[in-house]
């Protein structure tokens, strides 16, 4: 179908954006509320096919492309906008936070329904410059700058898109948004933007950088919605790209080792959404049906999981105002609610039986092992043990238990606690039955996850990572440090453009400006002035000179006409006899 015959989900958050500083206060939770759950109708009640076709420039804008793996990254950006709006019901009076929220999940909707990159380029600009806003609304100094550093790094993404679109066209006649083969400039431009929401280092560091700066609430919808996009774009235009099985598996180990050092809580788990990522990204390049049913599977159960573990981190800075782990401790007599849900949280990610982490990443896993894939297949498996060691233990036990911090906060207020324990009903449930999920993938699904092969490598896995976490505790303490990642590089590397800019730069440009002052303007000035003199005496005295003896022939020629035929006769007579006189004397 081309003809609009359905209302596209992304208009509902974009409507519902712009109508909210109309909506009365006392509704506004109810009307935030209605918004993905009209946007959930309008995806349900869609049929497959394409809708929103429009031409523009001899291209063809694509704007509702509705197939099974659009479905499944447009059902869980809804739900998740559901969940994240029921944790933020408590924030009054921020009707600007809402509002970016509403147009960030807008525009993610609207990259995932894209039918051609000219789509998609708009759409991504529109999640960038909106997200941005759930990091300066925190307001304050560290919350500015990361945000700027956010923009700046998705600006240079975009322009990659951009330009790659736009090469791909020249290449191909066709902005067209179909599996990609890196064989070009173009290509490789377009992989770059995808890459760089993907938060693949080393152009991760915005990553982690600004999701901790963000308000309580708009990390919550940070966790879900950039890097999964990337995922969803991956997996339509770059499936079998051999490159991304290496740059997968190095996110996964990267995001690990990283989250070892770290002791704030919101940054330690940036770092795991990394890791994360990195085994969609793998599971892209391998390029199988398993693999792809399995990067798919593992980006939905990642929103669902990630975004419990940053609201229960959010709970806790919320009720405590506290965000570093050697600041925190024994919260579990004050928050026991928040630490059960967070550790169900905990549980899914570090992949254990019976919650949604196992059940989509051992997916990736069983994809690698069924390619022979070995050295992949072994670090994927490091990295979850990783991911149990510092998300499972580490985070939980420093701020929950270890000692005493003297901090007796209360519960997070209602709303918190039934969104994260939505959440966590969702992990729990598709943990128990997969099918569910299964059903909703792009492929058809032979996998069985719950085989003994499976079941006992994993706890056996989760097992001697809880030993080792036990014998190593007193290593693993967390330290009031900073740990320096690889944005290390490109900050030296601008400061050094800015002194180079600012010192020999600028003194040369300053010598060569007072050289070329007296070398070449004064000069030409000098010239220019004489030129002005010569033109006015010269010039245009000759000129002048020249009509005055014109002005007075012809008032001299004035009196012979006189109007009688005898003078012009005579006047005639007189002028050929000259005339002959002349030519006879010359002659």
């Amino acid at each position: 179908m081309t003809e609009w015959s359905w209302i596209h989900p992304a208009s509902v958050f974009f409507l519902g954006a712009a109508l909210l500083p109309w909506v009365q206060a006392r509704l506004r939770g109810a009307y935030l509320l209605l918004i993905p759950v009209v946007a959930g109708l309008m995806l349900f009640t869609a049929s497959p096919g394409v809708y929103g076709v429009y031409p523009f420039l001899g291209q063809e804008l694509i704007f509702g492309r509705v197939d099974a793996l659009s479905r499944l990254f447009g059902v869980i950006f809804i739900l998740m906008a559901f969940i994240g709006i029921v944790y933020g019901l408590h924030e009054k009076g921020r009707t600007g936070h809402s509002a970016a929220a509403l147009i960030y999940v807008g525009g993610a909707l609207g990259v995932v329904f894209s039918g051609d990159f000219i789509s998609v380029f708009i759409f991504s600009e529109v999640m960038a410059f909106s997200s941005v806003f759930l990091i300066w609304l925190q307001r304050d100094a560290a919350s500015l700058a990361a945000g700027f550093r956010y923009i700046l790094m998705h600006l240079f993404g975009g322009v990659c898109l951009l330009g790659g679109l736009v090469i791909q066209l020249m290449a191909t006649g066709s902005t067209a948004f179909e599996p990609t083969a890196v064989n070009g400039i173009g290509p490789v431009l377009i992989l770059i933007g995808f890459l760089v929401n993907a938060a693949v280092p080393p152009l991760s560091a915005w990553l982690s950088d600004a999701y901790p700066e963000a308000t309580v609430t708009g990390a919550v919808f940070l966790s879900a919605f950039t890097t999964k996009t990337a995922v969803y774009c991956l997996i339509r235009g770059f499936p079998g790209t051999e490159e991304l099985v290496w740059l997968g598996a190095v996110m996964a180990i990267y995001g690990v080792v990283y989250a070892v050092l770290e002791n704030d809580i919101r940054r330690l788990l940036a770092y795991h959404i990394i890791s994360q990522v990195g085994y969609m990204v793998a599971g892209v390049g391998m390029g199988t049906a398993l693999a792809l049913n399995g990067s798919s599977a593992h980006a939905f159960a990642h929103i669902l999981y990630k975004g419990l573990l940053f609201m229960g981190a959010g709970a806790v800075i919320q009720m405590t105002g506290k965000r570093k782990l050697t600041e925190l401790g024994g919260l579990y007599r004050t928050m026991p609610i928040t630490l059960t849900l967070y550790m169900i949280g905990g549980f899914s990610i570090s992949a254990f039986p019976l919650f949604s982490g196992f059940v989509s990443k051992s997916m990736v896993v069983a994809a690698a092992e069924e390619s022979h894939l070995t050295t992949i297949w072994l670090m994927l498996t490091l990295a979850s043990a990783g991911t149990f060691l510092h998300t499972g233990l580490k985070l939980p036990y420093y701020t929950f238990f270890w000692k005493d911090s003297g901090i007796r906060a209360s519960e997070p207020p209602a709303n918190m606690l039934w969104a994260m324990g939505l959440a966590a009903l969702l992990c729990v449930g598709i943990g128990v039955a997969p099918q569910a999920l299964y059903a909703l993938l792009p492929y058809p699904v032979n996998y069985a996850p719950y085989t003994a092969h499976h079941v006992v490598g994993a706890l056996q896995l989760l097992l001697f990572t809880g030993l080792g976490f036990m014998l190593l505790l007193k290593m693993l303490d967390p330290e009031p440090t900073i740990s320096l990642d690889t944005d290390w590089f490109y900050r030296k590397g601008a400061r050094g453009l800015l002194w180079l800019a600012d010192h020999p730069i600028a003194r040369a440009d300053a010598r060569l400006g007072e050289a070329y002052l007296t070398l070449v303007l004064n000069p030409l000035a000098r010239l220019v002035q004489w030129s002005w003199v010569f033109e006015r005496r010269v010039i245009d005295g000759a000129v002048n000179g020249a009509a005055s003896v014109t002005h007075a022939f012809a008032l001299h020629a004035r009196r012979i006409q006189s109007g009688q035929l005898q003078h012009y006769a005579l006047a005639m007579v007189v002028g050929v006899s000259v005339f002959l006189a002349a030519y006879l004397l010359w002659f």
